[in-house]
């Protein structure tokens, strides 16, 4: 896929939450949806745009080079997009068949999900602060094990 120039590219709402874009004068894409290509190892660069298929439209290296009106419209759908719960307690986890079903309270009321392959999808940010990705890309954060009840710790330890 040739890239193009992030200046060439109209990103806007279409009805109001919708995100759109054009790509010069040459082609524009009805629903677009920005994800990180890379979120832990380089922030901040490498968006991805999306169609509707979840096919990759392009890619912008540094998403600073795009219309101020664009990267706002893009800021807003990462910000709806890519919440993170941060966990206050594990009420229960199982594993079954490779998953991990999670239920957990959060900062965002009571949550359930499931993650995949916890080698690529519980990323550890020290010893203690713990990021699980699930199945649908949401995130969700335990900045210390240690701060979690004993319950809580004992199902981190048993499932990973």
């Amino acid at each position: 896929m040739a890239t193009v120039d992030p200046k060439t590219l109209r990103l806007f709402y279409h009805p109001k939450d919708r995100l759109r874009m054009i790509i010069g004068e040459e082609r524009c894409c009805l629903t677009v949806k920005p994800v990180w290509a890379s979120p832990l190892t380089f922030p901040n660069r490498y968006l991805a745009l999306l169609d509707a298929k979840g096919e990759e439209i392009e890619m912008i290296t540094d998403p600073k080079e795009l219309d101020p009106a664009s990267r706002e419209a893009v800021e807003r759908e990462l910000r709806l997009r890519n919440l993170t719960a941060v966990v206050s307690k594990i009420l229960h986890a199982k594993q079954e068949y490779g998953a991990t079903y999670w239920s957990v309270e959060t900062d965002r009321g009571e949550r359930d999900f499931v993650t995949q392959n916890l080698q690529e999808n519980a990323q550890w940010f020290s010893d203690t602060h713990l990021l699980l990705i699930d199945v649908d890309g949401n995130r969700y954060e335990i900045p210390n094990i240690r701060a979690l009840d004993l319950r809580s710790q004992q199902y981190i330890q048993s499932i990973l």
